[in-house]
């Protein structure tokens, strides 16, 4: 698992590469609180697009960073183009409550938005 961070003005863009599963899920959610709560962060965006696999490991994270995200005031935004991750999303009724986007443009239009 691969994970790159970037940030844009109060938003941190989250690109998962690899498999989001029990093994690494753990190592992943450190990493992404440590970068939340150290800089001035707001918005969340997870970015799925070259993600190969998830369990439900993968549907904790999203759901922990999602809440933390929530209690700062801010919104969070999944980018998914992957049948079986956008399954999973939906399944898991994430679609519900988070926002699901093809490409990062889209994604941070629809922070603008909310």
């Amino acid at each position: 698992m691969q994970i790159i961070f970037q940030t844009k003005e109060k938003t941190l863009i989250v690109k998962l590469i690899g498999e989001l599963d029990h093994h690494v899920a753990g190592g992943v959610k450190e990493r992404i609180d440590k970068k939340i709560t150290s800089g001035a962060i707001k918005n969340l965006i997870f970015d799925f697009s070259a993600l190969s696999f998830m369990d439900s490991s993968g549907i904790g994270v999203v759901i922990g960073r999602y809440k933390l995200i929530k209690s700062l005031g801010g919104s969070t935004v999944i980018v998914s183009n992957a049948k079986s991750i956008d399954r999973l999303l939906n399944i898991a009724g994430i679609k519900k409550i988070i926002s699901v986007e093809n490409d990062i443009e889209g994604a941070v239009s629809a922070l603008k938005e909310g």
